[in-house]
């Protein structure tokens, strides 16, 4: 953007006279403006207190183990649970119960009362879904590795 300087000495006539300096140029007075600080706007939501904000975290954090402590139950028992089904079967009920357990994590994090603002009524669902979900496929393959190994011949002598 262009930034324009206001001219100092008054104007001049005729096209001749621009090009005679005038002797005395006045000084003009420019006033200052004032400076306005931007007003922070007022946020719709209501300001919580670190009382609140500290008892918000703590159940959040209580959410958080639980959903871990669920992922490593959950996927040890997945083991042992569907022993009976074999093949392609198995992984999708093991799937589905890994979603089941969850929706009940959800149900329990309702029942908890957290008094979430509006803007985070989502993360008792998005609190440590991705921690959820890779600890419960991580102990189910390493608890039915550990189980099955002496069953399986790999054709290494050990």
């Amino acid at each position: 953007m262009a930034k324009f300087k206001k001219k100092k000495s008054k104007p001049t006539p005729e096209p001749e006279d621009s090009k005679k300096e005038s002797p005395q140029e006045e000084p003009v007075d420019i006033p200052e403006t004032e400076k306005t600080e931007p007003t922070p706007e007022p946020s719709k939501e209501p300001q919580i207190s670190e009382v609140e904000r500290s008892e918000k975290d703590r159940k959040l954090n209580k959410l958080f183990w639980l959903r871990i402590a669920l992922a490593v139950i959950a996927g040890t028992a997945t083991t042992f649970m569907f022993e009976d089904i074999e093949g392609e079967e198995r992984r999708w009920a093991s799937i589905g119960f890994m979603i089941i357990v969850f929706f009940a994590s959800i149900i329990v994090a309702k029942g908890m009362k957290m008094q979430l603002p509006s803007a985070d009524r989502k993360k008792i669902v998005t609190q440590g879904i991705g921690s959820y979900v890779f600890l419960y496929l991580f102990t189910w393959i390493v608890t039915y590795t550990l189980v099955h190994s002496g069953t399986v011949s790999s054709g290494i002598n050990i």
